[in-house]
């Protein structure tokens, strides 16, 4: 008797694989990272806030320019559920300001790559 091998379809494995690859999959993927990240040291920040002997805090530079690169999301996100920088106006403010022009250039590079090009 013929012995039979077993292949298995790898063409839903293939198509993950391809998206994490492309540059929209790494656009995605640095985004989920970022946002994380930007979420996670606005709590660890809050957590330096509330403890006085933590002379050393996270500049407030320093957590605009994580939202200014992708972690807007978490930034919002981390401000409204550990409730930190929300009195400063330059985060109330500033953090949705940053993801309003991400989202429009998002949609202007769509409107472009599909309509326009």
């Amino acid at each position: 008797m013929d012995e039979k091998t077993l292949i298995l379809p790898e063409a839903q494995n293939d198509a993950v694989w391809a998206f994490i690859g492309s540059p929209l999959g790494l656009l995605a993927a640095w985004l989920v990272l970022i946002n994380v990240v930007t979420f996670v040291i606005f709590g660890v920040d809050k957590l330096l806030a509330k403890h006085p002997r933590f002379r050393q805090r996270v500049p407030e530079k320093n957590l605009l320019l994580l939202a200014v690169v992708g972690g807007s999301v978490g930034a919002l996100l981390g401000m409204y559920l550990f409730r930190h920088k929300t009195l400063h106006r330059v985060f109330r403010v500033g953090v949705p300001v940053i993801l309003a022009v991400q989202l429009l250039l998002v949609a202007a590079i769509a409107l472009y790559w599909n309509f326009l090009r």
